[in-house]
């Protein structure tokens, strides 16, 4: 078959294949295409998932006429003025091919009035067919309405979602635009989900927190910890959950660069790392970073989406994020998340039940029931059950034997320790929660739990204070691997030491290690040295040895700590508790289970209708 040169329209819906893969895509490019054009109202409307229709209107400055003409064109953008800009990208949108890639595969009307024009103009792309502009009636800004998305490739129809999908994939890139621009005005309208409007945000961190609780939830702006750090020139900030606030997946990580949503392994491997001593395994953060970069130092120039970034230092940006997300984390470690406490009060809390049988309104609630509403002995009627009488019903409620032990503190609080964080103990029960009591609440704190957390800490102190002891092998261990994988490990071999693991190049295809951390005991070799490899390979970013390192230390800590079932004097809990207030990261235990459920004053009167 000869070599032909392609028609411009099937060029066109080639590339519209790239950028505009879904509905969601194009609802992207054109709300980047607003915000680059200093809008401070945006407002989506779709229907169908998008598939019917997507409509985007901003009050930015608009264009004139020979700029519309031109935007529908291939190539053609307002964002590069030479080829030394493409090096230092600082706007959202550069390609030039969101919009006649969208006009290529549906039908595309867009109608602009520029601020120095006194009319607007309007102009439609049907399957790449492009329209003369016309006059037309516009207060300011764009509007972008796109129909029938894909109708000119009924091919890329066959592998849509159903319309609820697609239109849960707009709001999951609408939430992340406004996140990213809390001093921007959204609005987001569509069958598929009810309307939501988050309005513009004061700037600095608190009208970011704003923007992000109206998004992720109240539960995430009341349990997150601020983050802030910067090193040359390269700055980061956002918020933090608590560890023992967590996600059953990672769709709660939100990463942005220069304002761009990214999804960048780097960026993700730090935030693990930061997290990795703090959460159970299966658990993931919920976290919001933005990281403030010169154009220069990263290059978004890698793939038509524009969600994969390259930095030009990897290792500052790397260590920069750990280092923030581990301050903070540190800074609040002693805060447990108030879900703790929700779930408590959620417990007590009695549900409204429905009425007996029979049931007399008008008699006295303590006027007793006839003879023969009451149970057999021994069995529950099904309003009992109703009630919360059965046994069955109540059995969620037994902590244990009736003959279960309790100790009560008989001196009194001081004031000094009423006004502390975790207060003063007034009593211990079953054997391993201490109830304390503060100014305005009470604390039930899981005496082992906390006592683990607090060896641990220690024996982290004790590793990082005197180094790790390290045990020569009398035959060293050859692991077998690539010999790519082979120069990747070799090349940090002083890092590994700093960890206890010697090892050294042996031949083009393995490494022999000579030496091991003592404390892991004894191993296999061979694994570790290939779940690094594989680590490094995934992330790109330092070594996980310490992970087991800390895994050890974290099950010494648990045998040598505080064993539920052991009675402690009014002093010991005390001190435990003072312990807990001035060591890091004692919200949560080793497994990442918070150590203490924190009840306010208010909470335990609405328990009892007194608010």
């Amino acid at each position: 078959m000869p070599v032909r040169q392609l028609a411009q329209i099937t060029v066109n819906r080639i590339a519209a294949g790239e950028v505009v893969e879904r509905p969601a895509s194009a609802v992207k490019e054109l709300v980047e295409n607003a915000l680059d054009a200093g809008a401070s109202k945006i407002e989506i409307v779709t229907d169908g998932g998008g598939r019917r229709l997507i409509r985007v209107t901003d009050d930015g400055t608009g264009m004139t006429r020979q700029d519309l003409e031109l935007a529908v064109e291939r190539h053609a953008t307002s964002k590069l003025t030479d080829d030394d800009d493409l090096m230092a990208i600082a706007t959202l949108g550069f390609r030039g091919e969101a919009l006649p890639s969208i006009g290529a595969v549906s039908r595309l009307s867009v109608t602009t009035r520029h601020v120095s024009e006194p009319h607007g103009w309007t102009l439609t792309v049907e399957a790449g067919a492009k329209s003369q502009a016309a006059p037309a009636a516009l207060t300011a800004g764009t509007r972008v309405e796109v129909r029938d998305l894909f109708y000119a490739t009924p091919a890329r129809l066959k592998f849509m979602k159903s319309e609820r999908a697609e239109g849960e994939a707009v709001r999951e890139v609408v939430r992340r635009l406004a996140m990213s621009r809390p001093d921007v005005a959204f609005t987001l309208a569509g069958e598929e989900r009810a309307h939501v409007t988050w309005p513009a945000a004061l700037p600095g961190p608190a009208g970011r927190l704003l923007r992000l609780g109206d998004i992720l939830g109240a539960d995430f702006r009341e349990n997150a910890a601020e983050v802030a750090a910067g090193r040359e020139g390269l700055h980061v900030e956002g918020f933090a959950a608590l560890p023992t606030y967590t996600r059953a997946n990672s769709l709660g990580q939100y990463l942005f660069v220069n304002d761009r949503p990214v999804r960048d392994k780097l960026l993700v491997g730090a935030v693990h790392g930061a997290y990795a001593d703090y959460l159970p395994r299966g658990r993931y953060p919920a976290v919001a970073l933005f990281v403030t970069i010169d154009p220069r130092e990263v290059d978004v120039n890698v793939h038509p989406a524009k969600t994969e970034v390259r930095f030009r230092d990897p290792g500052l940006v790397r260590s920069l994020i750990f280092g923030a997300l581990r301050d903070a984390l540190m800074r609040e470690g002693g805060r447990a998340s108030s879900t703790g406490g929700d779930a408590t009060v959620s417990a007590f809390r009695t549900e409204p039940s429905p009425q007996r049988a029979g049931w007399d309104w008008q008699r006295s609630p303590a006027a007793p029931y006839p003879a023969q509403s009451y149970p057999s002995p021994g069995l529950a009627s099904q309003g009992d059950a109703a009630l919360g009488l059965a046994e069955a019903a109540q059995a969620m409620f037994d902590v244990g034997p009736a003959g279960a032990s309790a100790r009560v503190e008989t001196m009194a609080p001081s004031p000094e320790a009423l006004d502390k964080p975790l207060g003063a103990a007034r009593a211990q029960v079953h054997d391993n929660y201490i109830v304390s009591q503060t100014r305005d609440g009470l604390v039930i704190v899981d005496q082992h739990a906390a006592h683990e957390r607090l060896v641990y800490e220690r024996l982290k102190a004790a590793v990082e204070r005197d180094g790790v002891a390290r045990q020569i092998l009398l035959i060293p261990e050859i692991v077998e691997m690539d010999e790519t994988d082979v120069e990747r490990l070799t090349s940090r071999a002083d890092e590994l030491a700093t960890y206890g693991l010697v090892l050294e190049g042996f031949g083009p295809g393995a490494v022999a290690v000579r030496e091991t951390p003592s404390l892991l005991g004894e191993f296999e070799a061979v694994a570790l040295g290939l779940d690094l490899d594989e680590h490094k390979a995934a992330w790109d970013d330092g070594l996980p040895l310490e992970r087991p390192l800390m895994l050890v230390s974290a099950t010494m800590a648990c045998h040598g700590s505080v064993r539920s079932g052991r009675r402690l004097k009014g002093e010991e809990m005390n001190a435990l508790l003072r312990e807990m207030e001035v060591t890091p990261n004692s919200g949560q235990c080793n497994h990442g289970r918070p150590t203490y459920v924190e009840l306010k004053l208010s909470d335990i009167e609405r328990l009892f209708g007194r608010r």
